[in-house]
């Protein structure tokens, strides 16, 4: 069993705390200011064009797939996840023909033909073993094909670790407890956010696992320095 040094869930443990958070997960991200706005910035620093083939890696109930759509209207988007009941919300909502939802983890995704891109949302952060992951997802792109990470990262500022901790504290975890009854997902974020990498050490995993021309940026608001979007391409 692999375990987050003590600072989240078994990794194993992951998606099964996702099926429980999943009812009240899109009414508790609504009310983050920012979070879809944030999404959508990340979608569009993907640079797809429209008919692009992308892969939604880790799409939750929707919303990064909902970003994508609003990024590149046309494309041609498979949106998988290891959490049954959040894909099970995803699939619920209304989408648009060229839209397919997969219920699998990154790790056994069973190998396609060529993505023209791939949009990883909070899920870097969740892999067991993220650099083998990683090079798989660089596999998984045609040559020059690009990947978006869309992910939390404050070990590289102490502002940013105090104020998502402040956040944490004050608002996500009682708002969590209160409206699903248990607050171990969200426990779970606060500790698996600051153990996670530094945007740093994010962009070397991505150099690591062969993506080149690997950048960064943030977000504005209250989650500048929390949020971030690290881009990279297949050679």
């Amino acid at each position: 069993m692999s375990l987050l040094s003590g600072n989240g869930l078994p990794r194993d443990e992951v998606p099964a705390a996702f099926d429980g958070g999943a009812a009240a997960y899109d009414r508790l991200v609504g009310v983050n200011p920012g979070y879809h706005r944030h999404l959508r910035i990340s979608a569009r620093r993907l640079g797809a064009a429209d008919g692009s083939r992308i892969l939604d890696a880790g799409c939750g109930t929707g919303a990064s797939t909902a970003a994508l759509l609003s990024a590149v209207p046309h494309a041609r988007i498979t949106a998988i996840d290891a959490s049954a009941e959040m894909l099970a919300r995803a699939r619920a909502k209304r989408w648009p023909a060229t839209v397919d939802f997969v219920h699998t983890p990154v790790e056994d995704l069973a190998d396609e033909d060529p993505f023209d891109a791939i949009f990883a949302a909070y899920l870097v952060r969740n892999l067991a073993d993220p650099d083998t992951q990683l090079k798989k997802l660089h596999g998984l792109l045609r040559p020059g094909g690009r990947i978006a990470v869309h992910e939390y990262s404050v070990r590289d500022s102490r502002r940013a670790q105090r104020v998502w901790n402040a956040v944490c504290g004050a608002i996500v975890i009682p708002a969590g407890r209160l409206t699903t009854g248990d607050a171990t997902l969200y426990r779970h974020l606060r500790r698996s956010v600051l153990a996670f990498d530094g945007v740093a050490d994010l962009c070397a995993r991505l150099t690591g696992a062969g993506f080149t021309d690997v950048r960064t940026g943030t977000m504005p608001g209250w989650q500048r320095g929390i949020v971030h979007t690290v881009l990279g391409t297949r050679p």
